[in-house]
């Protein structure tokens, strides 16, 4: 895909559906959006943020890193911090839980919507 628009990491634990607190995921699933074609490029399998039921600093900055050729993010849940560092990284976060598809789907049309308000 030459045109890739979007690039999303969805925290899923099944590949199936967004059902993944960003803290709490062990793999995103790497998607490539061009408005046509949603296309799957791989699985990475990331140390939890919050393994321990704390909040790992150090770990959510690793993380963040390793997302950081993504452009989005899709996650059941995302806390404040994490949004944070992630959005500093140039991601844009959303909760949108349900059906990976639907849920890709629903936010290549919320960020078309946007772009017609710039």
């Amino acid at each position: 895909m030459d045109e890739t628009k979007y690039r999303i990491a969805v925290a899923s634990s099944d590949g199936i559906v967004v059902n993944n607190h960003f803290g709490r995921a062990r793999a995103f699933y790497i998607y490539a959006q061009n408005g046509e074609k949603t296309e799957l490029l791989e699985v990475r399998k990331l140390p939890p943020v919050c393994e321990t039921g704390e909040h790992d600093e150090a770990r959510l900055q690793e993380n963040v890193d390793k997302l950081s050729d993504c452009t989005h993010l899709l996650a059941s849940r995302i806390g404040n911090g994490a949004r944070a560092a992630l959005e500093r990284s140039g991601i844009s976060c959303y909760e949108i839980p349900g059906i990976i598809s639907e849920s890709i789907e629903k936010l290549v049309k919320f960020e078309q919507v946007n772009e017609l308000f710039k």
